[in-house]
């Protein structure tokens, strides 16, 4: 389970960010992931508790965005969710396409209190 090193990451990332800001107390730390991201949320969310504990994010919440996973057919330019279509297009049912979204892992949003 790589997602605990990737926590880790996530803290201290936010940890530099905070003190960088004058930041003293950090509410709420938002993620989003893409829902083809090698990243597992529940996994994130089971980790996090590791990750803050002993430090000044104890307190802090954790929030998951979940991006779809949308791809642009390449026959007819139409963009719909890659999963709930099984990777075909629903208007030309064509199976080549691009992704748009849905790989990401990023900290969205670091809320102070």
């Amino acid at each position: 389970m790589h997602e605990l090193g990737v926590v880790f990451e996530v803290v201290k990332t936010v940890k530099r960010a905070a003190e960088s800001n004058g930041v003293t107390k950090v509410d709420t730390i938002v993620l989003q992931i893409g829902e083809l991201s090698s990243m597992i949320p529940k996994y994130i969310e089971a980790c996090f508790p590791a990750a803050v504990d002993g430090t000044p994010f104890e307190d802090t919440k954790l929030k998951i965005e979940i991006l779809p996973a949308k791809g642009i057919c390449n026959g007819c330019n139409y963009v719909f969710n890659i999963i709930r279509h099984h990777a075909e297009c629903p208007k030309c049912e064509s199976k080549e396409w691009g992704l748009l979204t849905g790989k990401e892992f990023a900290i969205k949003e670091i809320i102070a209190c």
